[in-house]
């Protein structure tokens, strides 16, 4: 992919509708005046190699950065860099692949060097710039929307690997057709296919559809966050926690994180383990994992990853209890089954006289001025017997509630035994 990697705009395929004649970069290159911009679009559409060739052609160096493995004192550097080329009259087209991963002050840091000239930024993103990138930034910036390659321009890149190779890809149509299924509109992906398969010995008769996609299959990347392998690994990493192990965890972090998976897509599913996994066991968990996400947000990549892994260690080691997922699951199913029943007339608000000789608030027992400050009084609904949903394990924190429980039934149990 590398070798056959564009040398001029022309050459670029598939965007025609910025690089055509009429087409906005066309037009910015033929002012001479280029903006900074945001350039999004699926993986593979050539949002690299178009930000390297605006450079050539504007007279810029290019640098850059992937926010990805970039930080705070990566950009300070490259801004540092684009200053000292500017006393000397050279300037910088900054390209931030993923620019979407850098949180809301990272991207603010960018403002003062668009604005004053530093730089032209070209930021590359797969993510909705509308929603993934801040106000401030976008206003500064021309977006342009690159477009899936169709199969007209993966048969050019198709021809350009044979003509590169002097030899023709072993395959009948239909599984030629097949490699342009699987490509889905991605350049980079077609090609590393098509490198395997020139790989083959010369002699190699064409291939089917069927063995086209055993041969793929065998080859294929451990890693992608659009394909199955995106579930794979975020089910062991949540199984390696709820297995309480911190080693195989932080493992699986690590081999989502360096295959390009969000960091902000892990701190959402640690969240929801907090929750569903240990709960109660260790209430500390979820606050931990607001901080840890929240840390992120502040710090980006890399540093911000640091607290992601902490937190991995701690749900990994803490205490678990899922008591409370199940409790809302019987919870919500009983709510649906009763949906209609009142709450009991003697906790419900009695804002005027009509509600108070009605019944509203009779007989209800202020549980502060109670024994114990627990009054036992039946808070379901008129005509449904008392349910227990929550049943809190002998684990952690929940030992603790599961005895405190326990308590307030038995004086619950004797206050019923009285009333009678």
């Amino acid at each position: 992919a590398d070798r056959l990697r564009p040398r001029t705009l022309g050459e670029v395929v598939g965007q025609d509708h910025l690089l055509g004649p009429e087409g906005a970069l066309s037009r910015m290159l033929a002012r001479g005046s280029l903006a900074s911009l945001i350039l999004w679009g699926p993986p593979g559409v050539g949002k690299t190699t178009i930000a390297r060739l605006l450079a050539a052609e504007a007279g810029l160096v290019f640098a850059s950065l992937s926010a990805v493995f970039s930080g705070v004192a990566d950009l300070k550097r490259a801004f540092d860099e684009a200053r000292a080329r500017r006393r000397m009259g050279q300037g910088t087209l900054l390209f931030v692949d993923e620019i979407h991963r850098f949180n809301r002050a990272q991207q603010d840091g960018f403002l003062p060097v668009v604005e004053d000239g530093t730089i032209t930024l070209v930021g590359a993103t797969t993510e909705n710039p509308s929603f993934e990138l801040n106000g401030a930034l976008l206003s500064r910036c021309q977006v342009l929307v690159l477009r899936r390659l169709d199969d007209a321009a993966l048969d050019l890149l198709l021809a350009r690997a044979e003509a590169e190779a002097d030899r023709a890809l072993p395959l009948d149509d239909a599984a030629r057709a097949a490699l342009r299924a699987m490509a889905d509109g991605d350049g980079r992906y077609l090609l590393n296919m098509a490198e395997q398969l020139l790989a083959l010995p010369a002699d190699q008769a064409p291939l089917t559809p069927a063995g086209l996609t055993e041969l793929l299959a065998r080859r294929a990347a451990l890693y992608d966050r659009d394909r199955e392998e995106h579930y794979n690994l975020i089910s062991a990493l949540h199984k390696s926690l709820r297995g309480s192990d911190p080693d195989a965890a932080l493992y699986w972090l690590a081999r989502m994180l360096q295959g390009g998976e969000d960091p902000r897509y892990i701190a959402r599913r640690l969240t929801r383990f907090a929750a569903e996994d240990v709960g109660m066991a260790d209430p500390r968990a979820l606050p931990l994992a607001i901080a840890a996400w929240e840390t992120y947000e502040r710090l980006g990549s890399p540093e911000g990853e640091l607290a992601l892994a902490q937190l991995v260690v701690h749900l990994g080691t803490a205490p678990k209890s899922n008591a409370v997922y199940v409790a809302w699951g019987e919870a919500r199913r009983a709510a649906k089954e009763t949906g209609s029943l009142m709450p009991p007339k003697h906790i419900l608000n009695a804002p005027t006289a009509l509600m108070k000789d009605l019944g509203y608030g009779r007989g209800y027992a202020y549980d502060h001025d109670e024994a114990e400050g627990f009054s036992g009084q039946d808070y379901f609904p008129e005509g449904m017997e008392r349910r227990q949903f929550y049943r809190p394990t002998e684990r952690g924190a929940e030992a603790a509630v599961r005895e405190r429980l326990a308590h307030w039934a038995a004086l619950r149990a004797k206050k019923s035994k009285t009333k009678r």
